[in-house]
């Protein structure tokens, strides 16, 4: 397998004139997809710190939509797109941060252009998996590394290797991270792919059990801090903020990991 090592900015400067409406319209009806999905099967409550950014505009024809969400079993939820579907960068986000009441890992997944096919999904930890092997056991071993195998031997698929240290700390060992070249063969399989994965999660959070309130307290603190710490240091803000400018790039930034939220954290 090839591997991809350039950073998103590079890659959309290189070719940053390429019409993916067509593309953008069919990744995000797959987001979309899985986002009712989401709906179905767990209660969520749209959080008023978004108005007016569903959607939002910026200079040249870039646009997006951010919406963030709570529930009882939901820290915080993001269903977002953002970029320029005519010229070559989009990013779209299904990001869903659980409740600190269940250890569950969190669901992290985008698709996107740069010009070419963007796609990433893990289940974030939320526990240390070296010292914590039954956990790393219980969610990615078996299904969830076969899956990263599987597509670790697909040749339509390039690996992506972050520049960003911070980031590739932040991925579990059996992240889906890959590039690859717009067809509909390979948007049919991340299609395939990403309802695999979330079907997996989903079942996961119904068989959750409650974790003690100490337990619990830590992992909210522990989840706030990471979700921050990513959200802030995604090498990817650069492209957004010459997009839309400082100030609303960072109240987009802000948004996605909850900074000025008016609904509680659940309990």
């Amino acid at each position: 397998m090839s591997q991809i090592t350039k950073s998103i900015d590079e890659l959309v400067a290189e070719n940053g004139g390429v019409d993916r409406q067509e593309t953008f319209d069919k990744l995000w009806a797959l987001n979309t997809e899985l986002f009712e999905k989401v709906r179905s099967r767990l209660e969520l409550t749209l959080d008023p710190s978004c108005e007016g950014l569903m959607p939002y505009s910026g200079k040249d024809g870039a646009a997006g939509y951010l919406s963030a969400w709570s529930g009882p079993k939901v820290d915080w939820l993001i269903f977002s797109w953002t970029g320029n579907p005519k010229a070559s960068f989009t990013n779209m986000h299904l990001t869903i941060n659980l409740a600190a009441h269940i250890d569950v890992p969190h669901f992290g997944y985008a698709l996107g252009t740069t010009p070419d096919l963007f796609f990433y999904q893990d289940y974030m930890p939320r526990k240390d998996l070296w010292t914590h092997p039954e956990y790393a056991d219980k969610y990615w071993a078996g299904d969830s590394n076969d899956a990263y195998v599987a597509m670790e031997r697909d040749d339509n698929f390039r690996h992506f290797i972050s520049r960003d240290m911070y980031t590739r700390v932040a991925q579990s060992p059996c992240s889906l991270v890959y590039g690859a070249d717009v067809s509909d063969d390979n948007i049919e399989a991340l299609r395939k792919v990403s309802h695999q994965q979330l079907d997996r999660w989903l079942d996961w959070v119904d068989a959750a059990s409650a974790i003690t309130p100490t337990e619990s307290a830590q992992l909210a603190e522990r989840d706030l801090q990471i979700r921050k710490t990513i959200t802030q240091r995604d090498p990817a803000n650069i492209v957004v903020e010459n997009l839309f400018g400082k100030e609303l790039a960072d109240r987009l930034v802000g948004c996605l990991w909850g900074e000025n939220r008016q609904l509680p954290r659940p309990e």
